[in-house]
């Protein structure tokens, strides 16, 4: 099977919303865990509700992991994270758009000196995306 990089993102309860939104922009098949389907102790704030695991698997082929931090797990939202979604499909431009709502837009997209479009977003639950849309 060989090997593969997929972001896992950490949460401070909000993993379940975060996810749901993401598949909404991004489309494909949510699965979710909590800590009580997995009879952990350690929930958050005693919460067996609150997401142990959760993948998101998206019909171009990203993978998003994410769950919501115990309180023995420092949290830092979106340190050092950032999400890159790059490609020559114009639908990225509706992507950037729906990420942007309740967010920051940090670079607008727009065509760039490398000749790409491209830009850079907070999302509305602190997370870093970039967004690049290759010339054709």
């Amino acid at each position: 099977m060989g090997s593969q990089l997929n972001p896992c993102l950490a949460f401070a309860g909000n993993a379940r919303e975060a996810m749901e939104f993401y598949r909404e922009v991004l489309g494909g098949e949510l699965d979710l865990g909590t800590y009580g389907d997995f009879g952990s102790p350690e929930a958050p704030d005693g919460d067996d509700t609150k997401i142990m695991h959760s993948v998101l698997s998206t019909p171009d082929g990203y993978t998003i992991m994410a769950w919501d931090v115990p309180e023995r797990v420092p949290f830092n939202p979106g340190n050092n994270v950032a999400l890159f979604l790059g490609g020559d499909d114009l639908v990225l431009r509706d992507r950037f758009e729906k990420l942007s709502v309740g967010g920051t837009v940090t670079l607008p997209l727009a065509k760039q000196s490398w000749g790409d479009e491209a830009g850079s977003l907070l999302d509305k639950f602190g997370i870093s995306w970039m967004v690049n849309l290759a010339n054709r």
